[in-house]
């Protein structure tokens, strides 16, 4: 789709035929300028989609200069992985000249909607982001890339519209996880996944069940749960190792999962790894606070990050098409601790 410049007030005055100035205050519903008058140029701007600088605005009596700005969308600040990618983000932003205003979805899909439409209105260079697991709608990421707004998306990537993305190899990260754990000799391995409706729970499952099946293992649809945080693999894995078939192994779809499971396992009275096996997904500062300390698959966060500004960057300076959906993979690798043997 042809993307389209942002109507700006001048575009108004002259479709109109009246000057910056008396748009402007009928914008901001000034009383110097006729209600019948407002209301027209008001309804005109609506019409079109005229969006506000809100920036501009706050600088226009400012001696400040206005500065290059990408906003940034992180799910949630507590999950190591998402705050070494904003490590990484503004690492790179800030060497080549650009600053970054980060907001929160919350993994809710209403708020994410808000957060892109402030974005926008406050003119924006670009926007990264990763979206919450509430999200199954992207009209709003549509309408920016039809306004001419660059968006990158990282981990979790968004494939109802055609924009840049950077994520992990998430298949082979799980591949070889999964691998590691057979021929450590389990033989039994859970897996502990997030929704299938993103994309890196389809990869990393896919990649569970092949590493299975290249090794002659049968895959066992009960040793699946759809899993993702700490509390709720505490809730879930009991039941697991009561079983009379239990499994010796669990490869969890990140570390806070692998950790409840690793904290369940021992409150049980199983020696990790003499009669389970454990492996995650991020290697964050957990990863090593834990008792034994877990094997895990690394992400490297920070190179994500630094992608993801470096494609951004490079669209909104002209140096990669904005019409081009780059794709960059960052490698993983596997993280060898005491939870396997």
């Amino acid at each position: 789709m042809k993307e389209h410049p942002p109507l700006t007030m001048k575009d108004i005055a002259r479709e109109l035929g009246i000057s910056v100035a008396t748009v402007s205050r009928a914008l901001q519903d000034s009383p110097r300028i006729s209600a019948e008058r407002r209301a027209a140029i008001q309804k005109y701007a609506r019409e079109h989609n005229f969006v506000p600088n809100a920036i501009a605005g706050s600088l226009r009596h400012s001696r400040v200069h206005a500065v290059k700005v990408i906003g940034v969308i992180i799910p949630e600040f507590t999950h190591y992985y998402f705050s070494s990618i904003l490590t990484g983000i503004e690492q790179e932003a800030s060497a080549r000249g650009y600053r970054i205003m980060v907001a929160l979805s919350a993994e809710q899909y209403e708020r994410e909607v808000r957060i892109c439409q402030s974005f926008h209105e406050h003119k924006v260079c670009g926007i990264i982001v990763s979206q919450a697991k509430d999200t199954h709608r992207y009209e709003h990421f549509q309408r920016l890339i039809d306004s001419g707004v660059p968006i990158v998306f990282y981990d979790r990537i968004c494939t109802g519209v055609n924009a840049s993305r950077v994520v992990v190899d998430d298949y082979m990260g799980a591949f070889n996880a999964v691998t590691h754990l057979i021929s450590t000799g389990c033989r039994r391995i859970a897996f502990y996944g997030s929704a299938m409706t993103l994309e890196i729970s389809k990869n990393r499952y896919n990649g569970y069940k092949d590493a299975l099946l290249k090794h002659g293992l049968a895959f066992d649809e009960r040793l699946t749960r759809f899993c993702d945080n700490r509390a709720d693999a505490e809730m879930i894995t009991p039941e697991m190792l009561a079983m009379d078939d239990r499994p010796d192994g669990f490869f969890a779809v990140n570390d806070d999962t692998a950790i409840g499971i690793l904290y369940t396992a021992k409150r049980m009275g199983l020696r990790v790894p003499d009669d389970v096996s454990i492996c995650g997904f991020t290697n964050g500062q957990r990863a090593i606070a834990c008792d034994p300390m877990l094997t895990t698959v690394e992400q490297r966060g920070v190179k994500v990050g630094e992608e993801a500004a470096d494609i951004l960057i490079g669209q909104v300076e002209g140096t990669i098409p904005r019409g081009k959906a780059e794709r960059r993979i960052v490698r993983t690798r596997l993280v060898i601790r005491g939870t396997t043997r």
